[in-house]
């Protein structure tokens, strides 16, 4: 290929117009999340809560490495602004639900969108610099995701409490049309020169028939079916079918959507792998602990928005200092990626600490320690599958990496869902409600109340002064129940930061290829230097 040369107020246009388009994705992971509790109330809903999340991931996850092939075949620019439209339907939908079985479809038409612009974004960062700028830009680039994230907890907050939650929805459509218009007029349309357009069909279809059962299975176990029940171990026995079909088909595939040789290659390999368990980590935090603030604690959804701020500045602050860092040393990432799992299983060991009697102050230092754990993962992991994959292949690899982190949040949030649902029904099962009055004993043992201020207020106000005492008690006893919930997820977290540390330590860091750099590149003061050696 042919690279383009992109400099100046074009160079400056683009850049933004990938910010605008990073907003778009951190709104709709934040914003959303915020706002969730009040959503279920409204389209009554709670035991669907896990859902919305879990639908996106899910068609997300499948269109990453479909939508990375095909950038390869036919350019960045069609298949980004593809996503853009998409993803703009998709919330338009959201925003129009009436029901939570149409707000779940419509959240997948949006992980659609979702999924091709993660891969495009940087994709086109790669695209834009060469590998001893890419790890300070993939920081930066990262930060301005995190950065974003900050307006979307706060706004989704203000939204929920002041207008109406089908807002946060909206709001995406005024940013996405910037960004189209903007990539439209100075995006160009970076294209590998590949021998054969012939699209992986077969790839296509087998990737899809063997991830939607198994993240079906993971969602459904243990909540809707036994782990051990026909139906769940039916879907996975299906997924390994189509899995090994999938196999069989890319090794034969003249333009695979997965190249195999990926695997076959340390530096890339691994990198997927740890990407994977980074995200299903991260995502523990970023599901439950607003539910937690607003549940047990007793916020609003301001408030409880507010609460992942000291995740985003974790990971603003070591995300631009690993990145900057990247660009000079990539023999260092293998130490990198240990310190991030080490701080990130920390971080999650403190939440699951957690009780009804926490402060918000704690909250907020136990997730700048998450933060900065999990924060580092990201631009490592992007930067070293780039340096790794050949140029003709950089939005396959691209994709593979977005695809790997994207099936760790699926298969994570699903688990956790398990998990909490698993601890709210064993926990309300088993709840003492003896000296409750008879009319509240059923909503006592809802978690949809326990987790509404104005509800229990109202049965608080309505309650015998005889009998508030074992009210209050059955208040109090019930908050536990949702604290056990959201310690045990945090646990998992735990588990999983530690297979992500073992893995770690077989990390290898690709060698970086430096491009010569042209005057305009040479501003930005990285000077060529040797080529760095792997670990």
């Amino acid at each position: 290929m042919k690279k383009q040369s992109v400099h100046g107020t074009q160079l400056v246009m683009v850049i933004i117009a990938l910010m605008a388009t990073l907003l778009m994705a951190a709104l709709d992971s934040t914003i959303v999340s915020t706002a969730m509790k009040t959503i279920v109330g409204e389209l009554q809903g709670i035991e669907l809560y896990a859902w919305p999340f879990t639908i996106y991931m899910l068609t997300s996850t499948i269109v990453i490495p479909i939508s990375g092939g095909l950038a390869d075949i036919f350019g960045r620019k069609p298949i980004f602004l593809i996503g853009i439209f998409t993803f703009l339907a998709g919330s338009a939908l959201c925003g129009l639900s009436q029901s939570m079985i149409f707000l779940i479809f419509s959240r997948g038409i949006q992980g659609l969108g979702g999924g091709i612009l993660m891969t495009s974004v940087f994709t086109v960062v790669a695209d834009l610099f060469p590998p001893q700028l890419r790890g300070k830009y993939m920081g930066i680039v990262t930060s301005v995701f995190a950065l974003s994230s900050i307006v979307g907890p706060l706004l989704g907050g203000l939204i929920t409490d002041y207008l109406n939650w089908r807002w946060i929805f909206y709001i995406n459509i005024p940013i996405g049309v910037v960004a189209v218009i903007l990539m439209v007029l100075f995006m160009p349309n970076f294209k590998a020169d590949k021998k054969t357009t012939k699209i992986d069909t077969g790839g296509t279809i087998f990737i899809i028939l063997a991830l939607v059962p198994l993240l079906l299975a993971f969602t459904f176990a243990g909540s809707t079916y036994a782990w051990g029940s026909i139906q769940v171990i039916g879907l996975f026995v299906l997924s390994a079918a189509m899995m090994a079909a999938f196999i069989y088909v890319e090794s034969r595939a003249c333009n695979p959507i997965v190249p195999l040789t990926f695997f076959k290659n340390r530096e890339i390999g691994v990198a997927l792998i740890t990407g994977f368990f980074a995200n299903a980590v991260f995502y523990s935090a970023i599901i439950y602990i607003p539910y937690f603030v607003q549940g047990v604690l007793g916020t609003s959804a301001t408030t409880s928005g507010a609460v992942t701020l000291p995740l985003t500045i974790g990971v603003m602050t070591t995300s631009n200092i690993v990145g900057v860092f990247l660009s000079h040393k990539s023999t260092y990432f293998r130490p990198i990626m240990i310190f991030a799992f080490v701080f990130g299983g920390i971080g999650a060991l403190l939440l699951s600490m957690l009780t009804a009697d926490s402060s918000y102050l704690s909250v907020i230092i136990y997730m700048i320690i998450f933060g900065a754990g999990i924060g580092v993962t990201m631009p490592v992991v992007n930067t070293n599958v780039q340096n790794a994959a050949p140029f003709e292949q950089l939005a396959a690899a691209t994709g593979a990496a977005q695809f790997f982190r994207m099936i760790g949040a699926t298969v994570s949030s699903a688990v956790f869902g398990t998990v909490m649902t698993t601890t709210m029904a064993r926990g309300f099962l088993g709840l003492d409600l003896s000296g409750v009055p008879e009319r509240i004993r059923a909503a006592l043992g809802s978690a949809q109340v326990i987790t509404d201020p104005d509800a229990l207020s109202g049965i608080i106000a309505e309650t015998p002064p005889e009998q508030l005492g074992a009210v209050q008690q059955a208040i109090a006893s019930a908050k536990d129940i949702l604290v056990s919930g959201v310690s045990n997820v945090f646990l998992v977290g735990v588990a999983i930061s530690i297979v992500g540390l073992i893995i770690s330590f077989w990390f290898k860091g690709a060698p970086m290829q430096i491009q010569h750099l042209s005057p305009e590149d040479e501003a930005c003061d990285v000077p060529p230097t040797q080529t760095d050696t792997a670990e």
